[in-house]
């Protein structure tokens, strides 16, 4: 499933694309929907950019084992071991 957002809403809403990508991911971070990693992917962001974004905002992580875990896999299927 895809979501198209028109760039007539985006012109109303005076944001790009980018834009909007990110204050979703922020919206679905804040309550917890998405973790860190997913934040960030769908905020088209490595994670220290959504990190910085997060920090600029004053929006705390949270960071639990499962993305930890998440983390870990991640670094390990890029041989970071």
């Amino acid at each position: 499933m895809s979501i198209v957002i028109s760039d007539e809403t985006l012109q109303t809403l005076q944001m790009t694309e980018s834009e909007m990508l990110a204050e979703i991911a922020i919206l679905l971070f804040q309550q917890e929907r998405f973790t860190l990693g997913q934040a960030s992917r769908f905020a088209q962001m490595n994670q220290l950019q959504f990190q910085r974004l997060l920090a600029s905002r004053q929006i705390p992580l949270h960071y639990d084992i499962t993305e930890l875990r998440e983390d870990v896999n991640s670094l390990a299927a890029k041989r970071w071991r």
